[in-house]
């Protein structure tokens, strides 16, 4: 049975995150706080900023480097790890740990490949602070080797709850999109002795049956060829924050993010133009629809990938939506809560709202507020979905009889005509997301009205830097 509670949104107290000046930025530009001192803004690049404590950081950078003012530069120990000595005997020193620098007079010692590579302490001058932000967690790990032939692992603590196709590309980076779907479809790959989808989410303890992998050949900058060139530098444009573990890009309408039938070009091929020297590619975090726009999270290290993806699952990670829909939704502020489930036809597939029980139906909850409106007939409204189920917020406007402009799946208003100069596609916008950064701190990114949004704010006078009330919203 669906419902619909309509009750005013509660206000924010004096702790809410209300933006100074009442009115959200704009840009494309991103804001990440850190936490306990400051990051350098340079690891970003130009369309990103890291904000954070200077003072703190300068203290926590001087604490970890083991740095005394009142003793010589000569007379300073080494810096310790937490957890680990740096004064051993002569000889006790284990297998693969290296020192700071080669003692004069003796050969250098071979480096751990397993071991992330350092640079100089001067080119370095955040390093403190940097290294008491990143977990041990953070460091690479030795890749598993490629089975040629048929094995069987055990899936461990960390990969519980991780989708199939994920846990290939984890275990196996540099594992093609297509080589995963087609085992799977195959049967080739099992699940405790039985045939699982790439989407099944895989529980600790589970046994996971591998048939022989092809891995794709390492990609790199320096012999990308033109096309591939072209694909990075359409990446590039797209983005809108980067640094070292997370990507955040600005998708364009009509863009899928991953492939299906008849789909060539989509963003999960589009990444692999970036593997690294390993043949690790960047992870999509969540999806967004093929035809709405706006910011789309990619994770560039399999740290990122696994904590970006917990925060999606506790819900800890925000998304703000932004939508023309036809008529004025009344109250201007409330809360949608229902079951969806998928209906498939022989031509296209849609999610109904079904009851409570149904086969396949699960809860959806989406909370909007009206920004503003356009003569009675059209309203801006902002939304954010609770929970992340396929089609929920164009499903959920259609239910209340509101449904999102240019939808051609859920728009199903009779005799409705579409105001003059405004373009027959959808008009959803992945306006804002704030998710956790993996070594701390808070990603913040928004995404500016893609072209045909833009053209319909403005023949219709809407201000598209008012303040938006979902900043009242609760969380859940």
């Amino acid at each position: 049975m669906s419902r619909q509670t309509k009750k005013p949104l509660a206000k924010r107290g004096a702790g809410g995150d209300r933006p100074k000046g009442g009115r959200p930025a704009t840009t494309g530009a991103a804001k990440v706080a850190a936490k306990g001192g400051a990051m350098s803004a340079a690891q970003g690049g130009p369309k990103g900023a890291i904000k954070g404590g200077a003072k703190g950081g300068a203290k926590l950078g001087a604490k970890s480097a083991g740095l005394r003012a009142d003793r010589p530069a000569a007379a300073r120990p080494p810096r310790e790890r937490s957890g680990e000595r740096i004064e051993r005997p002569a000889g006790s020193r284990p297998a693969g740990d290296r020192p700071h620098s080669a003692r004069p007079g003796r050969p250098p010692q071979r480096q751990n490949s397993a071991a992330p590579s350092r640079a100089p302490r001067a080119a370095r001058p955040d390093q403190g602070v940097r290294e008491a932000f990143a977990p041990e967690s953070a460091k690479p790990a030795v890749e598993a080797a490629l089975p040629t032939k048929v094995q069987t692992v055990t899936v461990s603590a960390d990969e519980n709850g991780m989708r199939v196709d994920r846990f290939l590309e984890a275990r196996f980076p540099g594992l093609s999109f297509s080589h995963i779907q087609r085992i799977v479809r195959k049967g080739e790959l099992r699940v405790n002795g039985k045939r699982a989808d790439s989407k099944d989410r895989l529980e600790e303890g589970q046994s996971v049956r591998i048939p022989p992998l092809k891995l794709d050949a390492p990609k790199t900058g320096g012999n990308l060829s033109e096309a591939q060139q072209k694909t990075l530098a359409q990446l590039k444009e797209m983005t809108l924050y980067e640094d070292a573990d997370v990507l955040v890009l600005n998708k364009p309408a009509g863009l899928a993010v991953q492939g299906g039938s008849g789909t060539t070009r989509h963003i999960d091929q589009m990444l692999e133009v970036m593997r690294d020297a390993k043949g690790q590619k960047p992870r999509l975090v969540h999806r967004i629809d093929k035809e709405t726009s706006g910011c789309l999270l990619v994770a560039k290290t399999r740290f990122a990938a696994t904590a970006l993806t917990g925060s999606f699952r506790s819900r800890s990670a925000r998304k703000v939506y932004w939508a023309l829909v036809a008529g004025v939704p009344k109250p201007k502020q409330g809360r949608i809560s229902t079951y969806l489930a998928k209906e498939e036809s022989e031509d296209d597939s849609i999610m109904r709202v079904a009851k409570h029980g149904d086969e396949g139906a699960s809860h959806a909850v989406t909370y909007y507020a009206v920004v503003e409106a356009s003569a009675q007939k059209l309203a801006w409204v902002s939304l954010k979905p609770v929970t992340g189920r396929t089609h929920q917020l164009r499903a959920h406007m259609a239910h209340i009889g509101h449904a999102i402009v240019g939808d051609p799946k859920y728009f199903n208003i009779e005799n409705w005509q579409l105001p003059g100069g405004l373009q027959n596609r959808l008009h959803l916008l992945a306006r804002r997301i704030v998710v956790p950064h993996p070594r701390g701190g808070v990603i913040d990114v928004s995404a500016p009205l893609p072209p045909h949004m833009l053209q319909s704010w403005n023949l219709l006078g809407l201000e598209h830097d008012r303040f938006d009330p979902i900043e009242h919203a609760p969380e859940e």
